[in-house]
């Protein structure tokens, strides 16, 4: 568990973990350098399956590498500092592996908001299936929003060792690159029934929501190794149109910022084939793009952003 600046949240997080029923935990929290006393809250709590590591700021995923190299447990679980797994979690992944090491198990998971999870029903998604890793990358892929939250996943070590760490390069979405890499490494994903994690969302200064050039362009970079990869082992229509289709919501969500790191997203789009992805937004996004073109309408949506607006359909409608 890599932990910066997240004090608030940490506790929950960790007592998640320890509150497993599977009781056969080693959890190694890594402090990347917090400056909010998350260090501090880590240090207060007395258990022997917990272990504390202070580092100085070196990233998101220096942090799990060296949990990683810590840990001495046959099956891994990556697990952010600010989500919350169920009790169940860790047990009901361990039996559905039923000892294989070929194979990495999928949980569940919903999204919240806030200081606690709510009690909605857990959604059934397609995602949730039983599949080869190529397959389901490929399916996952051509709506242009997946999910690979570390979290969601139980990994036998040997599949790691063979397949490599996290990219250090890397900071926004660097668990696309990652869990691309790791699943083409296994013969199967097991989906887990039951095996259910928390996503918290909506933080302010979280790594998902930063918008630097450094995190964008660590978004290109995880985008284009993590289709290399698919590409490497299934070359087929399918797969090269998910890859397009990935790459040109990266078209989509930085216009008309980063017109270097956008071209370079086109011009793969072009090498794959093309994509017929159409741009996302709120309503008056929608209603104007079909006026004017998706790039003036974005442009209004970031002004409408810029000024206050919650939503370009308030500004555009």
């Amino acid at each position: 568990m890599p932990c910066f600046n997240a004090a608030r949240y940490v506790r929950a997080a960790v007592d998640s973990v320890l509150g497993q029923t599977w009781r056969e935990v080693e959890l190694i929290v890594v402090d990347d350098g917090s400056t909010d006393g998350s260090l501090e809250a880590l240090r207060a709590i007395s258990d022997p399956r917990l272990r504390v590591i202070a580092q100085a700021n070196r990233g998101q995923c220096a942090a799990s590498n060296r949990g990683y190299r810590e840990a001495t447990g046959g099956l891994i679980k990556f697990f952010d500092a600010d989500d919350v797994m169920a009790p169940e979690m860790i047990a009901l992944q361990v039996a559905r592996l039923a000892g294989r090491t070929d194979a990495i198990a999928m949980g569940e998971w919903k999204r919240f908001h806030g200081d606690a999870p709510d009690q909605e029903p857990f959604p059934r998604l397609p995602m949730y299936r039983d599949c080869p890793p190529a397959e389901w990358l490929v399916q996952e892929w051509a709506n242009a929003r997946p999910m690979m939250q570390c979290g969601l996943w139980l990994i036998p070590r040997s599949i790691i060792d063979a397949h490599g760490l996290w990219d250090e390069r890397l900071s926004l979405i660097n668990d696309f690159e990652y869990f691309s890499r790791l699943l083409l490494g296994a013969s199967e994903i097991l989906y887990t029934p039951g095996a259910r994690m928390h996503y918290r969302s909506g933080l302010a200064g979280s790594l998902s929501s930063r918008k630097s050039r450094a995190a964008v362009e660590s978004a290109l970079l995880s985008l284009l190794l993590g289709t290399q990869h698919l590409l490497k082992v299934c070359d087929t229509p399918e797969a090269r149109a998910s890859c397009a289709t990935l790459l040109q919501d990266f078209e989509f969500t930085y216009y008309p910022e980063h017109p270097d790191l956008r071209a370079r997203a086109r011009a793969r789009v072009a090498e794959l084939g093309g994509s017929k992805l159409e741009p996302d937004g709120p309503p008056g996004f929608q209603k104007l793009r079909r006026l004017v073109g998706w790039r003036l309408a974005r442009r209004a949506q970031r002004y409408a952003e810029a000024i206050g607006l919650n939503r370009a359909a308030r500004k555009i409608s």
